[in-house]
C-alpha cells in the first residue's frame, strides 16, 4: 500500500484475483474499483489458474501485493507443487509475506474449512454461495482495515461440533491427488519427494482413517472427496 502525497490523499493498493470463471474475475474486479474511489486507487492484476498465478507471483518485476483474492479449486501446476489456492497462498507468504489473503470455496466440509484456517490462516475464508456484491464489499472492507473476515457458512460451520474430525498433511493431499488422476503409485515418486515406502504405508493409513481397509483407489478417492479431503 502507497500514499500519493498530492492534496487529496489517494490510497493505492495492489490486489491480485485469481479464479478460472472470467466472469468472477469481473465482477470482483468491478466490486472493487467501487470501493471509495474518491480515497482509494487500485492496480488490479488477475490469474486464471495456479500456473498464471504461480508466474505472477514469482516474477521479480510484479509489484507487491496488497490483498490476494484466491479461488481455492483450480487448474493446478503440478510441476510447481501448486495444486490449490491454498497452495497459492503459501507461496505469497513466502514472496509477499505482508498479502492480505482472502480464500473463497465452493465445499462446505467443516474438516475442509477448520484445516484451511490451521494451515493458512487467511485473513478472509468466503464461502462462496454467501457471496453478493455487498458482501464482497464487507468483506474487502474488513480486511483492508486490518480485521478477519469469515462468511456466514464459515462461522456456522465453526460453532459445529469437532468430533470425527479427520486431519491429513499435505504429502497426504498431494497422493490423493494423484490417485484421483489415476497416476500409478509407482508414478507418484516423481511428484512427490519422499520413498515408494513411504507413500504405501501413507495410503495404507488413509484408508483405514477412512474407515475402508481393503477397500480400492477408488474407493479411497470417493470417501476422500465425501469428507472433504480431496477437491
Amino acid at each position: 500500500m502507497t500514499i500519493d502525497s498530492t492534496a487529496d490523499i489517494i490510497i493505492k493498493n495492489n490486489i491480485l484475483i485469481v479464479d478460472d470463471h472470467p466472469f468472477i474475475i469481473e465482477g470482483y474486479k468491478n466490486a472493487i474499483t467501487r470501493y471509495h474511489p474518491e480515497q482509494y486507487h487500485f492496480y488490479i492484476d488477475q490469474a486464471k489458474d495456479c500456473q498464471s498465478a504461480y508466474n505472477i507471483i514469482t516474477n521479480p518485476d510484479t509489484p507487491v501485493f496488497d490483498i490476494a483474492f484466491l479461488d481455492i479449486s483450480m487448474p493446478p501446476y503440478a510441476e510447481k507443487n501448486i495444486y490449490s489456492g491454498e497452495d497459492l497462498a503459501k507461496l505469497l507468504s513466502q514472496y509477499m509475506p505482508n498479502c492480505k489473503v482472502i480464500l473463497l470455496t465452493m465445499f462446505t466440509e467443516l474438516l475442509n474449512i477448520k484445516t484451511i484456517i490451521k494451515t493458512i490462516n487467511p485473513s478472509g475464508l468466503v464461502i462462496k454461495n454467501d457471496l453478493t456484491f455487498d458482501e464482497l464489499l464487507f468483506a474487502f472492507d474488513k480486511v483492508l482495515k486490518n480485521n478477519k473476515y469469515y462468511s456466514e457458512s464459515v462461522l456456522k460451520m465453526l460453532n459445529q461440533s469437532e468430533e470425527n474430525t479427520i486431519e491429513i498433511d499435505q504429502f497426504d493431499k498431494q497422493i490423493l491427488f494423484h490417485l484421483s488422476k489415476g497416476t500409478k503409485l509407482n508414478d507418484i515418486t516423481q511428484y512427490i519427494p519422499i520413498s515408494l515406502v513411504a507413500i504405501e504405508r501413507r495410503k495404507l493409513n488413509l484408508k483405514e482413517l477412512l474407515k475402508i481397509e481393503g477397500g480400492s483407489d477408488i474407493d479411497l478417492v470417493r470417501e476422500a472427496k465425501n469428507k472433504g479431503l480431496l477437491f
